[in-house]
């Protein structure tokens, strides 16, 4: 799963990255350096500890990315 936030900072989106087959947790940040996580469950955690919707140009961008989280979690 790959999902795009469009920050208010940064002309290059915002990117997260869950791919469980391969053991990749990543996340692209504004400033396009990145995070890489042994698992969904500190992705998850760091996202809730570093981002806000108030920081994306459309801030249901970030409500679609929490519900997608969400889902994931339930679904795993």
């Amino acid at each position: 799963m790959d999902i795009q936030l469009t920050a208010k900072n940064s002309a290059i989106p915002c990117e997260v990255t869950i791919d469980e087959e391969n053991g990749v947790y990543t996340i692209r940040k504004e400033d396009t350096s990145g995070e890489v996580f042994d698992n969904f469950a500190a992705l998850k955690q760091w996202i809730l500890d570093h981002w806000s919707e108030d920081q994306f140009l459309d801030y249901n961008e970030y409500q679609l990315l929490l519900m997608k989280l969400e889902h994931y979690e339930e679904d795993n």
